[in-house]
């Protein structure tokens, strides 16, 4: 498991790299397993602390196992988590049956965007990998937005032999990924390796299918699957030839791209 501590180092490296540079920093948590297995990383990158809030954006329609799975943890692991939701849209009458990408927009790429001018962080920590989307695969460890949250993926700093640009102008948002380089194997290998909870809806439950991606109730389906343990999802993910955001609606046609331009996580 060498390639794991190989990853680990260096997604430590990049978190302990972005509490030095960034002093309003704060980290995104969707309760998924990328995002769970960076905040482990940053209990030990920070010697079994959390030095910024964590941030969930709640739309109202998560699988409601999840908001269970997110309160359990905070207490456990006594988390201080920030809780962003876009309260206007939601009284307005927001949901999927508007347009996804409009839904999307509203409930959590806005509500993020409210939740960052109102607190002024500088800086967000995500579990973005690049394997996991094409638009993802363009992000860098250490990702410029503008002073509105738009992304330009054309004019991003490069970061060739592991240096990084850590200095941008002021006003500049910075979007942070410790976890770009790893993949949808490497999560869970790491999972095992290092005995992580995790939600149970990412198993078989007994009727063969399983949340491979979590999101919203209503734009989430799972996919079919008889794996129950960790090692069964492995040795699923070595022969399959499907997607894994496969079971996410909003993904359909270009329908990341054009949020992540605009800001979503």
């Amino acid at each position: 498991m060498k390639h794991l501590r190989q990853l680990e180092d260096q997604s430590v490296y990049i978190l302990r790299e972005a509490y030095k540079h960034f002093d309003h920093l704060a980290m995104l948590w969707s309760i998924g397993k990328d995002s769970t297995v960076l905040l482990w990383l940053v209990r030990k990158a920070f010697f079994g602390h959390v030095p910024f809030p964590l941030i969930h954006v709640d739309t109202s329609y998560k699988i409601p196992a999840m908001i269970e799975y997110r309160d359990r943890l905070v207490r456990e692991w006594r988390l201080n988590l920030v809780v962003g939701q876009n309260k206007e849209a939601l009284a307005a009458g927001m949901n999927h049956t508007l347009g996804r990408v409009t839904c999307c927009t509203a409930l959590k790429t806005n509500a993020l965007k409210q939740l960052i001018e109102e607190k002024g962080y500088t800086g967000i920590i995500l579990g973005v990998r690049a394997d996991e989307e094409g638009t993802r695969a363009k992000e860098r460890y250490f990702s410029p937005r503008d002073k509105h949250g738009d992304w330009d993926f054309r004019d991003q700093p490069p970061e060739l032999w592991d240096q990084f640009k850590t200095s941008f102008p002021p006003g500049t948002h910075v979007r942070i990924h410790p976890l770009l380089d790893w993949t949808e194997i490497n999560i869970w290998e790491y999972i095992k390796l290092e005995n992580i909870p995790f939600i149970d809806l990412y198993l078989d439950r007994g009727d063969g299918t399983r949340y491979r991606s979590l999101g919203c109730a209503p734009c989430t389906f799972p996919i079919k699957s008889t794996a129950k343990s960790v090692d069964d999802i492995i040795e699923e993910l070595r022969h399959t030839t499907v997607a894994e955001r496969a079971g996410r609606a909003q993904d359909e046609g270009r329908g990341m791209e054009l949020l992540r331009k605009e800001g979503y996580m």
